[in-house]
């Protein structure tokens, strides 16, 4: 898994010595108090938050703007539609385009928002092997079934991956460019799709039949992993959920003056 989200576990920092099943509690925490902020004047201790935790993590930053690359084209959607579309107060105008105040403050919300949530998302599972974020969810309390199929799917969607570019590769070497729109391009991109899918199904049933001769579900699990707590765990388990707390009553706060 050379390009997966845990390609920079290796790496030394506190967050990465930081025991699995403390991390997972705090940041999912610190996550879901991130989506219970509707405050504006919230949003900079938010992004201040976030940015330290990211400094903290040693996680260099083109790993964060690589996996905000996709997440890019759903803000720029929202950012072309909710400032002209929403709300009543019209702060510019050019023609028939109408910049208003109330889609434009939410777009400010709903991108920091976004970013906030995906970048503590991406400290979480970034910075431990993907194996050990599952095997403390296990400890936690998941079951199997969902952790072997969360296991197998990020293993397999590489895999998915280099099957296209090796079948893309295949198809430029035979003269075909796909810049061109064309009714024989998109039926070639259709068999293309196709075969993926096929090929994808055809596996799946070799890696399940190769499970069961293997004995699995009719042996007892594995012990799972035994993590050993410390006091520094400990510490920031409570110093970020202290966080989360703070901005789950701040904005209650705010909501009720």
């Amino acid at each position: 898994m050379t390009h997966g989200l845990d390609a920079y576990a290796y790496l030394k920092s506190p967050i990465h010595r930081w025991e699995p099943r403390c991390k997972l509690i705090a940041l999912l925490a610190l996550i879901f108090a991130f989506a219970f902020v509707q405050q504006l004047i919230l949003l900079p201790a938010m992004v201040l938050v976030t940015l330290s935790y990211y400094a903290i993590s040693r996680l260099p930053g083109a790993f964060l703007l690589k996996r905000l690359r996709y997440p890019g084209f759903f803000l720029a959607a929202i950012a072309v539609l909710l400032p002209f579309n929403v709300g009543n107060i019209v702060i510019w105008q050019l023609g028939f385009l109408a910049l208003r105040q109330e889609g434009l403050l939410a777009l400010i919300l709903i991108v920091t928002r976004f970013l906030c949530i995906l970048t503590v998302g991406l400290i979480l599972f970034g910075t431990a092997p993907f194996l050990t974020s599952i095997k403390a969810m296990r400890s936690l309390g998941l079951p199997s079934v969902l952790a072997d199929m969360m296991l197998l799917s990020y293993r397999y969607i590489e895999q998915f991956g280099e099957d296209l570019a090796r079948m893309q590769t295949a198809m430029r070497l035979r003269g075909f460019r796909a810049n061109k729109f064309s009714r024989r391009n998109l039926t070639v991109l259709a068999s293309l799709a196709g075969s993926l899918l096929v090929r994808s199904y055809e596996q799946s049933q070799q890696v399940y039949q190769a499970m069961i001769l293997r004995g699995y579900g009719c042996v007892p699990s594995r012990r799972h992993q035994l993590f050993k707590i410390h006091a520094s765990d400990l510490i920031g388990l409570l110093v970020t959920c202290v966080v989360a707390l703070g901005f789950v009553v701040a904005e209650i706060i705010l909501t009720n003056a």
